[in-house]
């Protein structure tokens, strides 16, 4: 893209409010997910497994000289400059760190809306980790993330990066090494209201809980708002209804998504020919820890290299 400075360059733009630097924001799947129980604090208590994958938006971030954290372009239509989690997350870092600088703020999506691919929540992680770099504030991970949970309960395993497994809110992470696979993903292009989707009483709420160990077994743990959003949802339904044809449909986090899981870029390929003209379809490959880990290595090194 011209006039902008890839990752392994935007070391040099601390000091130059020029030059644009651009980061990864990968989408996740939720590979199940269990509802445990509700808390002390009303909030109920989650298991998942959080998968990484090879695809998702871009952020550019360029640092202004005045303080001010700008959105340069229109993230989403209809969305509001302060509604915006990647404007909240540099608002937030700036506040806490008590930094004098500002950002330009420009993200390129490709990740839908409402999908629970994680798109809002990618993007401010990837705003969080560019400009604790970009600002040179210093801070680790584990501050980033905690951090991002003040923005939301999927942002902290954005900073973290790994394929993991999750409790809390989904804030508890544990990481899991996960094998190779690739993924056809559909959107069927409704969206969820998870208020909505929490307060429906068909939601089961008590599942008895998962291990590591179930999950790696094979067991069949399901998504708890599966059959809430399929009986709710007739495009839900349809949508499972042509992943089925080719394997095992399942639904990631809370919004309308569904994907299913092959061994091979082949046989997903294969199966993405396979389905229905008209469905908004990727095949996407799962990724071994979040490609913004590797885009924040090779600055970290450059910048090692350049000293």
């Amino acid at each position: 893209m011209s006039g902008e400075a890839t990752p392994a360059a935007a070391g040099k733009t601390v000091a130059d409010p020029v030059a644009w630097s651009a980061w990864p924001a990968p989408a996740k799947l939720n590979l199940f997910l269990r509802i445990t129980g509700r808390r002390d604090d009303g909030y109920h208590s989650l298991q998942s497994m959080f998968r990484m994958l090879d695809w998702g938006d871009t952020v550019h971030v360029r640092v202004r000289a005045d303080g001010r954290i700008v959105r340069a372009d229109v993230t989403l239509p209809g969305l509001d400059a302060d509604a915006d989690l990647a404007v909240r997350a540099a608002k937030l870092l700036q506040k806490e760190a008590s930094v004098s600088h500002g950002a330009d703020i420009r993200v390129e999506k490709r990740i839908p809306a409402g999908g629970g691919f994680g798109g809002g929540s990618s993007d401010a992680a990837s705003v969080l980790v560019a400009l604790n770099h970009l600002w040179g504030l210093g801070r680790s991970s584990a501050q980033l993330a905690a951090l991002g949970l003040r923005l939301g309960a999927d942002v902290p395993v954005f900073v973290v990066g790994e394929n993991a497994w999750a409790e809390g809110v989904g804030e508890r992470l544990t990481p899991v090494g996960l094998p190779p696979a690739w993924y056809v993903l559909v959107d069927p292009g409704v969206p969820t209201p998870t208020a909505a989707l929490f307060a429906d009483p068909e939601l089961t709420r008590n599942a008895a809980p998962a291990t590591i160990s179930d999950f790696v077994s094979g067991a069949p743990l399901g998504n708890a708002f599966e059959p809430v959003l399929r009986r709710r949802e007739p495009a839900v339904e349809a949508a499972f209804a042509a992943l089925s044809r080719v394997g095992r449909a399942r639904l990631t986090g809370t919004g309308s998504g569904c994907f299913v899981e092959f061994a091979t870029r082949e046989a997903a390929e294969a199966a993405h020919a396979a389905l229905p003209a008209g469905l908004r379809a990727w095949v996407v490959a799962g990724a071994a820890r979040s490609p913004l880990l590797d885009a924040l290595q090779d600055v970290t090194q450059g910048r090692r290299q350049e000293a």
